[in-house]
């Protein structure tokens, strides 16, 4: 039988219109049932799920028809989702607890924390932070598409720069630069006419000058070429690693429980994934409980232990 959370689950990502969501979670319940031998019940939410009939173009989110330089996204994570350091974890705390008594602080004359600079390795939860952030406080999350942002025309970069500051100051959300040394990089290090710097000190004037109700964060992967400028301009800066022990052990208990037996994680597989990212963990149980419901069979230390070796084998690929 379905658990209380998955039952949660559902009904948000039916009222979200989040189909693809929707069919993970009830293969998730299928698989469950068939470890518990209720093999009928389980072929027949698979045979629901997979059925032509009932398939629907999964939702695609459209860009914000006020400003086609900011894309809506769905944030259904919450913070017990997002499997990080203590101390990240506890800053996120902090964001949302300086947000929720941001009128009191004012009152005060102090502001909530409410500029930050997330940087590490692909796959380590910088994007995901920031939908927790937004679920959490209930707020929209904007994602600066940067693409739309950055022109080879002189000077329209800072004016539409200029038009994502003012609808940050008009609407209060989180809104994510992603892959932000697109535009932070170090000045010192341009070659383009200047440009880009006229760019990156806009940006710096103008996130100096917010004082609006939103949330900014950027997020980088390549922090040691930002400009050094931007890191005092921030009200915190969250590092994030690669997972360690601790952090591969919840991956895996919070992904497969339920569906996979106890005794399914060991130090092996722990070990094993070691150099992982967090989104190359979470793929690998993904994968298993695939294979559990294709196979119709339970996920073993096996099937983990080569989904492990694939996600290996890619940075070998890539490396090469």
């Amino acid at each position: 039988m379905a658990t209380i959370e998955q039952i949660k689950s559902l009904m948000r990502s039916h009222f979200e219109n989040d189909n693809e969501k929707f069919k993970t979670i009830a293969l998730q319940i299928a698989a469950h049932e068939a470890k518990l031998g209720h093999t009928s019940s389980a072929k027949d939410i698979r045979d629901i799920v997979q059925n032509p009939k009932y398939s629907t173009k999964s939702k695609i989110v459209k860009l914000n028809n006020r400003n086609e330089m900011l894309e809506e996204k769905i944030c259904d994570f919450e913070l017990r989702d997002l499997i990080v350091t203590e101390s990240i974890s506890e800053k996120i705390k902090r964001i949302i607890k300086e947000y929720e008594k941001k009128e009191l602080l004012r009152k005060n004359g102090l502001k909530n924390r409410s500029k930050f600079l997330i940087t590490g390795e692909p796959g380590t939860g910088k994007t995901m932070s920031a939908s927790v952030i937004a679920n959490e406080l209930g707020l929209t999350l904007y994602v600066i598409q940067l693409e739309k942002l950055i022109t080879k025309y002189m000077g329209e970069t800072s004016v539409k720069l200029r038009q994502v500051f003012d609808f940050i100051n008009e609407v209060n959300a989180v809104y994510l630069f992603d892959e932000f040394d697109a535009i932070g990089s170090d000045r010192s290090l341009d070659n383009d006419v200047g440009e880009m710097r006229r760019i990156l000190n806009s940006f710096l004037q103008y996130l100096e000058n917010d004082d609006s109700h939103s949330i900014i964060i950027a997020a980088t992967n390549n922090p040691n070429i930002l400009d050094k400028a931007l890191f005092r301009r921030f009200d915190d800066v969250f590092e994030y690693k690669l997972p360690d022990i601790e952090q591969i052990i919840n991956l895996y208990k919070t992904k497969l429980k339920g569906i996979a037996p106890d005794n399914l994680f060991t130090e092996e597989i722990f070990n094993a994934s070691i150099g992982l990212n967090h989104s190359d963990i979470v793929k690998v149980c993904e994968d298993a409980i695939k294979n559990s419901i294709l196979e119709d069979k339970g996920i073993t230390k096996e099937i983990i232990m080569t989904f492990i070796q694939d996600r290996k084998e890619l940075y070998l690929y890539k490396e090469a």
